[in-house]
């Protein structure tokens, strides 16, 4: 029979064991930090009718769409974590408390093109605040402390997570007569880094901002300095619309209640070029940078949006939450070595019997796992310096042996692989001692 090459579709990540477990316990760690604040968990279908999920989509978002016909129905897998949410916040309206906050770990699939640290199929980590009719302005400052905490716990610490409010941007392309091409603005400022100030400012005009206009953009985006420093000259701008005083007046709350939530300033800053979908967002805006990693863009990001279900319901649904892409974030973290596997294997103990009776291992094994301790039994018949190579290799930190003098006086023989530390314990000194 022809042998089938096994490969893996591009764009898909597939991890070794030992990968598997780190990867693993930083989605538990990301679960744990989002529980910490009392988000509740849903799992919403990965397929679900095109009817319902292409309700809102388009453009770019549409191309990369895995879709197809079974018998009569038509389905796409899910391409967000947020549309599904906003189907199941319309459906479920009157079985769930408001403010309902939820968090939902899980796979989403995009046809993108593949690329290093770009994936088709990637676990998105969100949660969102959704309000009925209305939702306070510090739920937009609880966001960026749930970031605070759960990348801390991730083991990460020097990010800083950038804040700016879509309405500043709004009010400011009103009053340069400019709200037609704010997309195309955005693109150009954003740029000023990579082809200078006069570059910029010629891209402008060939978007037909006058000189006078050109000068109120120039002077926002060139605002530097603290927080508070940024908050003053932002006010001092001679900029006379309500958006615009609007959105200042909200960055100045999210402000104070980020620091009443306990995060330093040297983990926030005020950043004016970040727009975040200029057709979704509403509000507060985010994202999150690895300082020293600039380059690689965007580890976690998000906002608040004004309708969340507003193709499936009339009701008021505004919202505000973030998204984790882990699938990336952990290829990233483990490509520049932030983060490094250093288990093989998730148990603790490997029991090793002398005998080819196994009935005092497997007793063995099930007490130590009824104490909550990670255990496996080695079966096979295989020489001695084969079963401790087993444990080596996986980094299994202890390993119990089983001969005939343990079974005779009830002591195991325990040893740290670790140290080469090795005694006779009774079962109840194993317990206490892993």
């Amino acid at each position: 029979m022809e042998k089938v090459t096994p490969k893996t579709l591009s764009g898909f990540m597939e991890l070794l064991p030992n990968e598997q477990v780190l990867f693993n316990q930083m989605k538990e760690t990301i679960q744990k930090s989002y529980e910490k604040f009392g988000f509740l968990p849903i799992d919403t279908p990965v397929i679900e009718s095109s009817e319902v999920l292409l309700a809102k989509a388009g453009g770019e978002t549409e191309k990369q769409l895995y879709s197809f016909s079974k018998g009569d129905s038509n389905l796409t897998l899910r391409f967000d974590l947020t549309v599904p949410l906003a189907k199941y916040v319309a459906e479920y309206y009157n079985e769930l408390t408001f403010p309902f906050r939820r968090y939902q770990i899980g796979k989403v699939y995009r046809g993108e093109r593949a690329q290093r640290g770009r994936f088709r199929e990637f676990y998105q980590c969100d949660i969102d605040i959704i309000g009925d009719g209305e939702l306070n302005i510090i739920n937009d400052a609880e966001i960026p402390s749930i970031m605070y905490n759960t990348f801390k716990n991730l083991g990460l610490d020097n990010f800083t997570i950038r804040i700016n409010n879509r309405k500043i941007l709004n009010g400011l392309f009103e009053h340069v007569d400019a709200k037609d091409v704010a997309v195309d603005i955005m693109r150009t400022i954003d740029k000023i880094e990579k082809i200078g100030k006069e570059n910029v400012i010629e891209e402008l005009k060939t978007l037909g901002l006058n000189d006078g206009n050109i000068e109120t953009i120039i002077s926002f985006i060139e605002i530097n300095g603290t927080v508070d420093e940024m908050l003053e000259k932002l006010s001092t701008l001679n900029i006379e619309n309500e958006s615009y005083k609007t959105g200042i007046e909200e960055l100045a709350q999210v402000v104070k209640y980020i620091r009443l939530f306990n995060v330093p300033d040297n983990y926030f800053a005020l950043d004016l070029t970040i727009a975040r979908g200029l057709d979704y967002y509403t509000g507060t805006v985010y994202e999150t940078f690895l300082n020293e990693y600039k380059s690689i863009g965007s580890i976690c990001s998000g906002g608040r949006y004004n309708d969340l279900s507003g193709y499936y319901t009339d009701r008021n649904l505004p919202g505000v939450g973030m998204s984790i892409g882990l699938t990336r974030l952990f290829f990233i973290l483990n490509d520049i070595g932030l983060i490094k596997a250093q288990k093989n294997s998730i148990s603790d103990v490997l029991v090793i019997s002398m005998v080819e009776d196994l009935s005092m291992s497997i007793k063995t094994a099930n007490i130590l796992r009824e104490a909550g301790i990670n255990t496996e039994v080695y079966f096979d018949n295989k020489k001695i310096k084969a079963k401790f190579k087993y444990a080596d290799k996986l980094k299994i930190p202890y390993v119990i042996v089983i001969g005939e003098d343990e079974i005779n006086t009830g002591l195991l023989t325990l040893k740290n692989m670790t140290t080469g530390e090795q005694e006779r314990l009774s079962i109840e000194d194993i317990i206490k001692k892993i």
